[in-house]
């Protein structure tokens, strides 16, 4: 029998504070007033003084609404019925059809057991050369986006849901604008994606609770999917704006601030979304690709910073491209050997040979006289920007590695590329 307390003693934010015994952390509740009905969850409990985060935020709320608790944490429905939906952060419909009530589970709880996971050890393809070819995704891996406001790390994204290889995409959107929605919505629809995608999308004008829940949501999902045997790549954007969302809690509940005004748990909040990354034993899998945006394109940011703590490596997308000397993919030795056997050679020869390019254009700005081996060195850049750098790119792994071979053959002689001989000999291109 539900007990219902009819005083709020202080309403600040999207937060209020009220008197009650025996609730628990987490706890959702329910508050009936003049402005209708509305949910909310226990995010602090001192003693009998209970602090409620409250999901539509406390317009129309007042000090004489009554609220009562429900005995459980927050629920989601989970069936096959959510492929091709669209939800709210908050698991509200977005795309105007019904509500799903059935097979309701927990949202949130723990990361799995070290125990039952196992190293990941699959390459999930998706035909992007500056990822498959030099840091290449791996199933069950936590990789990062880090960026700035601005660059086109939605839209690579979308071509990741596009083109990897999974079974499920679920994308979780925290902050976006509308039409950044739209433009996930749209590509997912004209790629024929949708049908294989679930979308929990927080927009900028929705309440701040929501972008709290919508990656917890999202990751519940996915690892009911992932029990069940399917590959499910969970893509979230932007997790700055989930950090943002905490630290404007946390201010409202007046806590001790830590590191640039960010609440001291904000490491433990983001490991606990990170950790759902899993590859079960005899069933499916979780991989997380996560943007961060960096304010001022600083590494040393709470939010980026911490992430790389807990993260496999990270993308760094600037200038419109995947920057090969800011990215690692830190589990890409796991199975880029057993891909073909002249992909590390590439990868590693290749990059050299562009840190190469790099300085010869920094010796031509400066004035420098270039010479034959220089005006190699520019040649072979401009091509691999052009032919391997390109984020518009759809080319499968193997003639991705075929087409660096062909680069570097019409600019080096094969002694010229510091690859093994053997490999030259079997993979460089004849002349016609």
């Amino acid at each position: 029998m539900r007990k219902y307390y009819n005083r709020i003693d202080r309403i600040a934010g999207n937060v209020a504070t009220l008197k009650a015994t025996n609730v628990a952390y987490e706890e959702l509740a329910e508050i009936e007033g003049k402005a209708g009905k509305s949910f909310a969850q226990v995010i602090r409990v001192d003693g009998d003084d209970v602090s409620l985060q409250i999901f539509s935020g406390t317009r129309g709320v007042s000090t004489g609404d009554r609220v009562s608790f429900l005995g459980s944490s927050m629920r989601f429905s989970f069936s096959d019925n959510l492929l091709g939906r669209i939800f709210t952060g908050g698991g509200e419909p977005r795309d105007g059809r019904t509500a799903l009530t059935d097979n309701l589970v927990m949202v949130g709880g723990p990361a799995v057991n070290p125990a039952v996971r196992l190293m990941p050890h699959r390459m999930i393809p998706t035909n992007i050369p500056m990822i498959d070819v030099f840091n290449t995704l791996v199933e069950g891996q936590k990789l990062p986006i880090f960026s700035i406001p601005g660059e086109p790390y939605n839209e690579l994204l979308a071509r990741i849901a596009l083109q990897a290889e999974a079974d499920v995409i679920i994308l979780g959107g925290m902050g976006l604008k509308y039409d950044e929605y739209l433009y996930f919505k749209n590509r997912l629809e004209e790629g024929g994606a949708m049908s294989r995608s679930i979308l929990f999308i927080h927009t900028a004008s929705d309440p701040v609770v929501e972008c709290l829940q919508t990656p917890d949501i999202a990751l519940t999902v996915a690892e009911k999917f992932a029990v069940q045997g399917k590959r499910v790549l969970v893509l979230l954007t932007d997790m700055t704006s989930f950090a943002n969302a905490m630290k404007e809690i946390a201010i409202t509940m007046e806590q001790i601030p830590s590191n640039r005004g960010f609440p001291g748990d904000l490491y433990s909040q983001l490991a606990a979304r990170y950790e759902k990354a899993v590859v079960f034993e005899d069933a499916g899998s979780v991989t997380i690709m996560a943007v961060t945006t960096m304010p001022g394109d600083d590494v040393t940011h709470p939010v980026p910073d911490n992430t790389g703590y807990i993260t496999e490596g990270q993308f760094y997308v600037k200038g419109g491209v995947i920057e090969p000397f800011g990215s690692l993919s830190r589990l890409k030795q796991l199975v880029n050997g057993k891909t073909r056997d002249d992909h590390r050679a590439i990868m590693d020869g290749c990059i050299q040979l562009y840190a190469k390019c790099r300085e010869t254009r920094e010796k031509r700005a400066m004035g420098f006289e270039m010479s034959s081996w220089d005006h190699k060195l520019l040649k072979y850049g401009e091509a691999f920007e052009a032919r391997i750098m390109d984020l518009s790119l759809n080319i499968p792994l193997f003639d991705a590695l075929n087409m660096c071979w062909n680069i570097l053959a019409e600019s080096f002689e094969p002694r010229e590329t510091g690859i093994r001989s053997n490999l030259t000999e079997k993979y460089w291109p004849k002349k016609a």
